[in-house]
């Protein structure tokens, strides 16, 4: 069994992805610490009672961990510090910073000296970690403790999901990356922009020279609910008090057919620049209609035309994305089962068009209780991660942890295996979808 333990839990992204990577062994979350209480009871709603237990993690000491001996720490914490988004972030001095650093700095040296340190760590963060102070401090404390290290810039698009959300991943493991080409136990060197196997390194489309490098991804309809125009007082129509402010046209604008959104944030439907709505109208040319508009105010003021000039973008009609829609974006849940197709040749299907082709059987939806709102729902999924990029960079970092441990742990014998004569080698296939691995005993 893989033993894990889970920190600034939110609502449970990171555990669901661990369980969608290592879906045929055995991994049980111990415990999960978190102190936002509406995260804690969405956490508990869909993984059950007595997992999160509500502190602030700048308490935890050794001693309060050292009975779990966990195999795995997950970790995705506050981003505040390290995001762009932030024009004063401080990195390791913000204060939010500190629990962060104390459980790297502090307890996981302390762990490790007794014997009892996590075998593998993954830490989730904002595009952005990459450069700051906290990283160094962080990178320099697994040397010392004689981890292994691999890191990614990693986003949804380039597994053919459309949105765009550039994550930083950490990895650390005590044994080397054995399908990771020979490298010293700490590099100075940037970030992976792919993990082996999983495809070309990331290249923004809108920076390429060239068609070298070509991703398939995912038309948004295959993620939308299925309904009608929003009327005025549907909670995901765009207030017409915004649509009439200057700011309006700094939406990010997106069509059912489009392959792209930006990041979705806690302020999402409180934010106007980048923030991505959806233009349900797919016929209008957004940007014909929006400079109509501008015409057809300037003549209203000098007129007073008795038509609203409003009424040619309500003719988009533009509206947020829902609460479901957002999680099926970040791979909380499956899209609705009708066809899911990129257009292109089966040779181009994307990582996440294969992987819905053959698990719509084996998950169960991921829901908020009744009693959630819907401001904090936007605020949770938010602040949650891609389940799908997570469980990919999990399944890098796991799977080969358990093949070890099935190799030293169940190979005691030559004629355990395949009824081999003891004594006589024989040659193992085990079916990994990244790797294909053979095992000679």
């Amino acid at each position: 069994m893989l033993s894990v333990l889970e920190f600034y839990s939110g609502i449970g992204g990171l555990h669901l992805a661990l369980k969608r990577a290592n879906s045929t062994t055995c991994v049980k979350v111990l415990r999960a610490f978190d102190w936002d209480p509406s995260a804690s009871e969405v956490y508990s709603h869909n993984f059950g009672g007595g997992i999160v237990n509500r502190c602030d993690i700048l308490s935890l000491n050794a001693i309060d961990l050292l009975p779990y001996e966990a195999d795995m720490w997950l970790l995705s914490p506050a981003c505040q510090p390290y995001t762009v988004l932030n024009p004063n972030a401080k990195g390791e001095t913000d204060p939010r910073a500190k629990s962060f650093l104390h459980l790297m700095t502090s307890v996981l040296p302390e762990l490790v000296t007794q014997r009892k340190g996590p075998r593998c760590i993954l830490v989730e963060n904002v595009a952005g970690f990459e450069t700051s102070t906290t990283r160094q401090v962080v990178l320099k404390t697994l040397e010392s403790l004689q981890y292994y290290i691999s890191e990614f810039l990693l986003t949804p698009l380039q597994f053919g999901i459309p949105n765009s959300r550039l994550r930083y991943y950490l990895l650390a493991r005590r044994d080397p990356f054995h399908f990771l080409p020979s490298e010293d136990i700490h590099s100075e060197s940037d970030p992976r922009r792919s993990i082996p196997n999983e495809g070309p390194d990331w290249i923004d489309p809108r920076l390429q020279v060239d068609d070298s490098v070509n991703y398939s991804v995912l038309p948004l309809r295959n993620f939308l609910d299925e309904q009608d125009y929003p009327s005025s007082s549907s909670p995901y129509a765009i207030p017409k008090k915004i649509l009439r402010s200057k700011h309006a046209p700094l939406f990010d604008i997106v069509k059912p057919c489009s392959t792209r959104t930006c990041c979705f944030t806690r302020g999402y439907t409180h934010m106007i620049e980048g923030s991505s709505i959806l233009q349900q109208a797919e016929d209008l040319d957004t940007t014909d209609t929006f400079n109509a508009y501008a015409i057809a105010t300037a003549s209203d003021a000098s007129h007073k035309d008795n038509n609203d000039p409003l009424e040619l973008l309500l003719s988009l009609h533009l509206r947020y994305f829902t609460p479901t829609e957002l999680l099926r974006l970040f791979c909380f849940n499956l899209p609705p089962n009708r066809v899911l197709s990129t257009g292109g040749p089966a040779a181009m299907m994307s990582s996440y068009e294969a992987y819905l082709s053959s698990s719509r059987s084996s998950t169960r939806d991921f829901t908020f209780p009744d009693t959630t709102s819907l401001k904090t729902r936007y605020r949770l999924i938010g602040n949650s991660v891609n389940v799908y990029v997570v469980s990919k960079t999990t399944n890098y970092e796991v799977s080969q942890d358990t093949l070890r441990k099935m190799c030293l742990s169940d190979v005691s014998g030559y004629d355990i295996l395949n009824g081999a004569v003891s004594g006589t080698p024989c040659i193992i296939d085990w079916s990994v979808p990244e790797f294909d691995i053979r095992f000679i005993f």
